[in-house]
């Protein structure tokens, strides 16, 4: 990943949506960002990925908490650590060593994405309105992660918790026009009284 000093986030010159008393909406820039890709099949290469993350690694559309991050299940033999800027040169080259000589590939994909973070009483209704996914707390709940799209941008959208709160990882090419349209979206809950 670039120097943070020189690097700049592609969405440092916007402001946050009104209405925080329900939606809160902030981007966490330069989070670091591994896409994992393990053959289901190679057991050894599995084993040696969760050996090396401490973890195991998630079910389908699942995450996992582990000392590196987030994991999160973004497909049969795709992955994706988030963890905090700066972490992940160091964590690419630990789970590239245990793939050594494995079937698998690890790739740093920091520099490609960033982070909005959803949180409060409407974001699941904001996400809603731009998501063919079912969010329904039953469908959709904490630790739970999908790969779709919102505004007609892919998107990997992640439930922390039950307030609820989201992430949502987008393409750095793409992210000020999703921020834009979830800003203009989110105008209708700032209008709602708390």
């Amino acid at each position: 990943m670039a120097e943070t000093a020189q690097a700049r986030s592609p969405l440092a010159h916007l402001a946050a949506p009104a209405g925080a008393a329900t939606l809160a909406m902030r981007e966490l820039a330069f989070r670091g960002l591994i896409d994992l890709r393990v053959d289901p099949r190679d057991k050894g290469a599995w084993a040696a990925l969760e050996s090396a993350l401490v973890a195991a690694l998630p079910q389908a559309n699942r995450s996992v908490e582990c000392a590196a991050g987030s994991v999160l299940w973004l497909g049969p033999d795709e992955f994706l650590v988030i963890t905090e800027a700066g972490r992940e040169t160091a964590l690419a080259a630990s789970l590239s060593a245990a793939l050594r000589g494995r079937r698998g590939a690890v790739i740093d994909i920091t520099d490609g994405r960033t982070i909005m973070a959803l949180a409060g009483r409407h974001a699941r209704d904001l996400l809603a309105k731009g998501s063919g996914l079912d969010l329904h707390p039953r469908s959709f709940a904490p630790g739970h992660c999908a790969q779709s799209f919102l505004a007609k941008v892919k998107i990997a959208l992640h439930q922390l918790d039950d307030a609820p709160s989201y992430h949502v990882i987008v393409e750095r090419s793409v992210a000020e026009y999703l921020w834009l349209w979830l800003a203009d979206a989110a105008t209708e809950f700032a209008a709602r009284p708390s």
